[in-house]
């Protein structure tokens, strides 16, 4: 099983991005998935994640309505979609995968444990 995190780069701030969750060895529709991010020097937090339940999703307060969460189960990928750029969002994302419905407590580091991780992408806002 591996989960691959893609689609990050350096953009100015007010920029977009749209980042790819992709899964080999599983299927992501089985899956909730979230997205986490790490800053240097900072602890992980998340961002965003989506339940294989019923598709309800959830946004951390400091992304909300910047970022959005969405599946395309054809293509095996979940994404993020970043806009409006913030310095501050600067940090490598990661995306992970767990069987079970997920909630807001799941963006709570610790608190929860996800099935997979998958290797991160890094995120660099800067004029």
């Amino acid at each position: 099983v591996q989960l691959q995190a893609s689609g990050g780069g350096l953009v100015q701030p007010g920029g977009s991005l749209r980042l790819s969750c992709a899964a080999s060895g599983l299927t992501l529709d089985d899956y909730s998935i979230g997205w986490f991010r790490q800053a240097p020097g900072k602890e992980r937090e998340g961002v965003s994640c989506i339940s294989n339940e019923d598709g309800s999703t959830y946004y951390a307060d400091s992304v909300k309505g910047r970022f959005t969460i969405s599946r395309d189960n054809a293509k095996n990928t979940v994404y993020l979609q970043i806009n409006s750029l913030k310095p501050e969002d600067t940090a490598v994302y990661f995306c992970a995968a767990d069987l079970g419905p997920v909630d807001s407590d799941y963006l709570i580091v610790g608190l929860h444990e996800y099935d997979y991780w998958g290797q991160g992408t890094q995120v660099t806002v800067s004029s």
